[in-house]
């Protein structure tokens, strides 16, 4: 399915600013179409020839919908676009004409036209309208609720008219609650609450206030619940600053244990400030859950921090232990030993600084890398090289793809490019090409490359040093590291690993490790340094 914008973009004329008003007003109207028991659908004109484009649809929560299937991208036209083409031209609200079947469903036709004020505040040229369908199937005698909703909702759609509502978005707030159902405060231009919702009044009664709402001034009674009735609190400064005509970020009221979300509108239809609408929603139950998740993420925190600790003790225990021996081939088993430990280490205070079990790998990985040059058992000065990103990985790839990597580093470092006093390999033959006088021979350099693809890590590890002996067995061959890589990407990572001599010599090693179905959707990755 299209979204809004690849449908005005393809078969409309509307401006970048205009499909943003659009786009404004879909992020926003499930206010207006609880209020209105109506569904919405955002049609704009096609070509100037008469035909309208659906390009959003919202259905409401507080009645049954008018339509059983979508209808975006839907293109209509002649009389069944009349009411739509008066609102367009005329930019008016058209409320006239009789009930139509929408097959055995009787629906209610209004046409809301919608405006982008300009950059002087003034109301603009008609860019879309709205349709407010409403289902009679279930008409009945209206309640008070259904008629404070009703008129709220004309005082909406009024000011959608005008190019005032939806208020612009502050700053990371989502489209999330509070909504009609959740609790609704009318006021008037004083600030005296004129209508209650249920919900909206056990809501404050969670806060501590057990009165009946109606007539109370608003930001009073928010500063009174808020132990602060001189200087204010951030939710009466809202209530007050939407009386005003402007429209406050999301406030949140805590009282007695209990905590409430509120967002406060202002209404303003044709541009007179009436009063104001207050959305509440009582979260004390999610504030609970926040504070609960914030003492488990401290406490996994705290974990994965002693847990480096202990690893580093145990590092230091065995490097002590490594300088008390004799034997040389015993002391290099007790130093690899260090290394594996001390990598491992590197994650979980990496885990003990992030938020979740999950860490950003490109920086480990070059510090793995940069020590693999350090300790490394060579007279050989070897670059050392990324290409590419791991991203962020969970903590159960993590801790084994570091071990796998420290490993096959090290082995680039120390197999690749053996000491000065080694055996050099034997002369190439008589007729193979030598290098060109002036061309030095390339600096030892490793490089580790990374990129995801159909869920799945590819990582590789390639050296330009003397490449695989002849006759090494890639399946079991290899000292204790590279047993040890092959069981961690076999075993513990699920993935393949292949050994083999690069094109253009030295080694190179490939490993592709499957990733969750969540890590590559959730946890994206961002590029590192070359």
């Amino acid at each position: 399915m299209s979204t809004l914008r690849d449908l005005a973009e393809e078969h409309t004329a509307l401006r970048p600013a205009d499909i943003d008003h659009l786009h404004r007003i879909a992020g926003d109207w499930q206010l207006l179409s609880d209020l209105s028991f109506a569904d919405l659908l955002l049609w704009v004109p096609v070509d100037g020839d008469g035909t309208f484009l659906c390009v959003a649809q919202v259905r409401p929560t507080t009645a049954p919908t008018a339509y059983l299937d979508d209808q975006v991208g839907r293109i209509v036209g002649g009389a069944e676009v009349a009411h739509l083409e008066v609102a367009h031209r005329q930019g008016r609200i058209w409320r006239e004409g009789d009930p139509v079947w929408y097959g055995d469903v009787p629906a209610r036709h209004e046409a809301i036209p919608v405006r982008l004020r300009t950059g002087d505040g003034e109301a603009g040229e008609v860019i879309a309208v709205v349709g407010r369908d409403t289902n009679l199937s279930t008409a009945r005698t209206p309640s008070q609720l259904e008629l404070n909703y009703l008129t709220t909702a004309d005082d909406l759609a009024q000011m959608i008219a005008d190019g005032t509502f939806p208020p612009p978005r502050h700053p990371g707030e989502t489209t999330s609650a509070p909504r009609v159902g959740d609790g609704l405060v009318r006021l008037d231009a004083n600030g005296k609450v004129t209508y209650a919702s249920p919900n909206a009044q056990s809501a404050y009664r969670r806060l501590g206030y057990a009165s009946h709402l109606v007539g109370e001034d608003l930001a009073k009674l928010h500063r009174r619940l808020a132990g602060d009735p001189l200087e204010g609190t951030d939710a009466g400064n809202a209530v007050l600053a939407a009386l005003r005509g402007e429209a406050p970020p999301r406030r949140e009221i805590d009282a007695r244990g209990a905590t409430m979300l509120t967002r406060a509108l202002p209404l303003m239809p044709a541009g007179v400030p009436i009063g104001a609408l207050v959305l509440v929603r009582d979260i004390t139950e999610v504030r609970r859950r926040d504070r609960a998740l914030i003492t488990k993420d401290a406490t996994i925190r705290e974990i994965h921090h002693r847990v480096k600790n202990n690893l580093q003790t145990v590092a230091a225990l065995l490097r002590l232990q490594a300088r008390r021996v004799a034997m040389p081939e015993a002391r290099v088993a007790l130093e690899e030993s260090v290394r594996r430990v001390a990598s491992i280490a590197l994650v979980h205070e990496t885990l003990s600084l992030s938020s979740d079990e999950a860490v950003e790998f490109d920086g480990i990985v070059d510090r793995v890398a940069s020590a693999a040059t350090e300790v490394a058992a060579t007279e050989v000065s070897v670059g050392m090289r990324r290409r590419g990103t791991f991203g962020i990985l969970p903590a159960e790839i993590a801790t084994s793809l570091v071990m796998v990597l420290n490993e096959l580093l090290l082995n680039a470092v120390e197999h690749g490019f053996p000491p000065a006093d080694e055996e050099a390999p034997a002369p190439p033959p008589v007729d193979a090409p030598r290098p060109e006088a002036g061309i030095s021979a390339p600096r030892p350099e490793v490089v580790v490359t990374a990129h995801r693809a159909r869920k799945q890590l590819h990582v590789t590890v390639t050296d330009n040093g003397r490449g695989l002996p002849e006759q090494f067995d890639a399946e079991r061959g290899g000292n204790l590291g590279l047993q040890i890589v092959r069981a961690l990407v076999t075993g513990e990572l699920r993935g393949t690993i292949e050994l083999r001599n690069g094109a253009d010599g030295g080694t190179e090693a490939a490993i592709v490790v499957p990733l969750a179905r969540g890590t590559t959707d959730r946890l994206t990755g961002r590029a590192g340094p070359p």
